[in-house]
């Protein structure tokens, strides 16, 4: 049985077992304020790496899985740590505790329990004395010669939780900075296609429901990306062909820069005018993910302008804030918050594959995919999209210049598949590539896939 230690503040004891559970508790009663435990994943520098280093009750799990918020019960609150699991660049986890509606001087039995996840024995205990603090670091898990201690901190912050992670370096509950107005990047008008013989006059660019209503420079720009989108297609032997277009937009965490800078809502717009081109009606369904996935309105063209502005936004996941209601919402927006700011894409998938197969139509589906990466659960992904194999859908997915996308990047070698039905590629600025760049990276599977797919029965 491991032996049980009570600590004094300041004291350490190595840790032996490979996972702990950390349990917080406190006698409950009126009057007392109620309390949250948390954790921070912290580098050598004592500063998480982003805000998804803050594992709490609204991102109850770090995307390595190593870090978990158990949740809570009466009286305790618990977060559990996969010593064994942790990336190297991780040296030190704290955890944290707040106090919701008081102060810890209000808290009576304020106790850090340390368990043995595999034998649920008891490792240290630690209890703690408070006054004015409204945040706490209970106690610090912390790598040292090979192995792993644990330190008694009780710590407080008089400032909550919020002044104890922005130490930590954690962006706190901040008014999203103005949305920069889309600007859209340098569109060249491409010198007319030369056509092989064999194929025939490229059709050009359809004319879309309500596109007359578009202000004159944003209808002007999708015109000319139609016509693009029209040339690329050719390119690469398909001509006058007509399919539903489905956006997914990536809303985590790390996404905040591309949504404030506008970069989002001009790659949006720049899609628009696949959709317009590909599509008999012009609408495109459209989806945002983090922890969870949300259906956006669909984007039609007339509404272009006021959809980019309503719905296409930066993530409003409050670190602090889930008794607030949330900043900035109107009529018809999704709530950010209950969207989270991990990434979770195998979710967003699987919803969007069950809204093809409850929504059929006879021409083919193209998913258009974006994410800045951090893509780790890639077991999920890869069932997912290997399942999605026999449907009338192709995936194009489109890297917004992070690193690590996981199995998105190789699914074009990937065997086991009767056709190709993903595809994949990368861009460090995305403002940067110009539109006939762009469609032709974009549209450069589907067509292939268009003909393994026909051959195999997969479309009529």
């Amino acid at each position: 049985m491991t032996a049980v230690t009570t600590l004094s503040k300041g004291a350490n004891i190595p840790i032996t077992v490979p996972a702990v559970r950390a349990v917080l508790s406190w006698s409950a009663g009126p009057g007392v304020p109620d309390v949250d435990a948390s954790a921070l994943l912290l580098t050598s520098t004592g500063q998480v790496r982003s805000d998804g280093d803050f594992v709490f009750y609204n991102q109850p799990r770090h995307a390595s899985d190593a870090v978990r918020h158990l949740g809570k019960g009466p009286g305790a609150d618990s977060v559990e740590v996969d010593l064994a699991a942790l990336e190297p660049g991780i040296e030190r986890v704290a955890l944290c505790a707040s106090a919701d509606g008081g102060t810890f001087g209000q808290v009576p039995g304020l106790r850090l329990v340390l368990l043995d996840v595999a034998s649920g024995g008891e490792v240290a205990r630690f209890d703690m004395a408070a006054g004015t603090e409204t945040a706490f670091v209970s106690g610090e898990l912390y790598r040292r010669a090979g192995g792993w201690k644990f330190r008694a901190v009780g710590q407080g912050y008089a400032s909550g939780l919020a002044g104890l992670a922005t130490d930590f370096g954690i962006t706190v509950d901040a008014e999203p900075p103005p949305m920069a107005p889309p600007v859209a990047p340098p569109v060249s008008v491409p010198s007319p296609p030369v056509v092989p013989p064999s194929r025939g006059a490229s059709p050009g660019p359809r004319l879309t429901k309500g596109e007359e209503r578009l202000p004159v420079d944003m209808r002007k720009r999708l015109s000319l990306r139609k016509e693009q989108v029209a040339v690329s297609l050719d390119k690469h032997g398909v001509t006058g062909v007509v399919a539903r277009v489905i956006l997914v937009l990536d809303a985590s965490g790390s996404m905040t820069a591309l949504y404030s800078r506008g970069v989002v809502k001009n790659v949006a717009e720049r899609m628009a005018a696949v959709a317009a081109q590909l599509d008999d009606d012009g609408e495109m369904q459209a989806w945002t993910f983090a922890t969870n996935p949300a259906r956006l309105p669909d984007l039609t063209i007339g509404e272009l302008p006021e959809w980019l502005r309503l719905h296409v936004r930066v993530g409003q996941m409050s670190l602090f804030g889930r008794r607030k209601p949330p900043k900035g919402q109107v009529p018809g927006q999704v709530d950010m918050r209950a969207v989270g700011f991990q990434n979770e894409e195998q979710k967003v998938i699987a919803e969007v594959r069950a809204y093809v197969r409850e929504n059929p139509v006879p021409a083919p589906t193209l998913v258009l995919f974006f994410s800045d990466g951090g893509v780790y659960r890639d077991r999920e992904i890869e069932r997912e999209l290997r399942a999605a194999v026999e449907e009338p859908v192709f995936w194009q997915f489109v890297g917004l210049g992070r690193a690590n996308y996981g199995v998105l990047q190789r699914f074009d070698t990937m065997a086991g598949r009767r056709v190709d039905n993903v595809g994949f590629f990368a861009v460090d600025d995305i403002e940067t590539v110009s539109d006939p760049e762009l469609y032709d990276r974009l549209l450069s599977e589907f067509p292939s896939w268009l003909r393994d797919a026909r051959q195999a029965g997969i479309l009529r």
